[in-house]
């Protein structure tokens, strides 16, 4: 059910954004070595809802949505099926043209009339979700809040491509990143760079509007033209769509499917899933015993469960850093 959240008392979260700012840097937070990213805490989570598809919403996500009296949500970039499904019971609330000085006091006030209050973000709220900021606002005013990873749409979008956005050989390094733009200047936009490396997959958020005029500056740059590119709208929902082109091609292709908003742009070699060598992981080295910091590493293992950082690292050298 929805209803109109009632009158709510004004607040500063500038104010409280820079006051918490100062306290982080002064000392860290003890919650950070009390709790990992699977433990229900108390407070408000701040939930990642995923990229679309209800299926992809997490365990602890669906948890606590099934305990929630109020859900702020992301409005139609949370998928609405996800919304009936899992939300039914509760008051919900689209943060969609609300300004941080109406959301603070609405979370703060249900959370202090007792309430369970979830704040549902589209992906993962750690990516361009401008979550920290209404976290922050909250602290101050006493209201304890904490992280529920998502699934971001990069991660569907590759599953929906069938490949890896690293690859042996072909990705070493992941960029996410946004083009320039009202929030971007010119000097803060690295795309040019990232597919300049060469073994980088680009992953571009928020830039469906201006994937024409990124391309064309790629070009400009002397980029080359027949480098891969994948544009999956509506990753995992149910009108999802997959373009496929070239930096010198996918901006007419876009142009011509006329999609403004709600699209992955994955640029790079990784996009067709080809020309990637075999790792080392499942080539021998990797099933050599319990002699390494990380313990027996043999059998089915991803990147994170070994003590290599990627595929090609050198298995006497590399220890986990993640």
């Amino acid at each position: 059910m929805s209803d109109q959240p009632g009158e709510t008392t004004a607040t500063d979260p500038q104010s409280a954004i820079d006051a918490q700012g100062e306290q982080r840097r002064a000392e860290l937070d003890d919650r950070i070595f009390e709790h990992n990213a699977g433990d229900e805490q108390a407070g408000i989570p701040f939930v990642g809802a995923g990229p679309g598809d209800p299926r992809l919403l997490t365990v602890a996500g669906k948890e606590l949505l099934a305990e929630a009296d109020l859900v702020v949500h992301a409005g139609s970039l949370v998928n609405s099926e996800l919304l009936d499904e899992y939300c039914d019971h509760a008051e919900t609330v689209s943060s969609i043209g609300k300004d941080l000085e109406e959301l603070i006091p609405l979370m703060r006030d249900a959370h202090e009339d007792g309430d369970n209050v979830v704040r549902l973000h589209s992906g993962d709220p750690a990516i361009y979700g401008a979550a920290l900021e209404q976290m922050d606002a909250l602290e101050h005013e006493g209201v304890p809040t904490y992280f529920v990873p998502g699934v971001t749409s990069a991660f569907a979008a590759s599953a929906t491509l069938r490949t890896q956005l690293t690859l042996n050989e072909v990705s070493n390094h992941v960029a996410f990143t946004r083009p320039r733009g009202e929030t971007l200047t010119e000097e803060d936009d690295h795309i040019g760079e990232f597919v300049e490396m060469g073994d980088v997959t680009t992953c571009i958020y928020l830039g469906t509007h201006a994937v024409s005029e990124t391309m064309d500056r790629l070009l400009d740059d002397g980029h080359d033209p027949d480098i891969p590119v994948a544009v999956v709208y509506h990753a995992s929902w149910p009108d999802e769509d997959v373009l496929y082109g070239t930096i010198g091609t996918i901006g007419a292709k876009l142009d011509e499917a006329g999609y403004r908003a709600s699209a992955m742009v994955i640029i790079g070699e990784a996009v067709t899933g080809a020309g990637y060598e075999r790792s080392y992981l499942y080539d021998g080295w990797a099933d050599r015993g319990p002699d390494t910091d990380g313990g027996d590493v043999g059998g089915d293992a991803s990147d994170d469960e070994t003590t290599t950082t990627d595929d090609s690292a050198d298995p006497d050298t590399t220890e986990a850093t993640q």
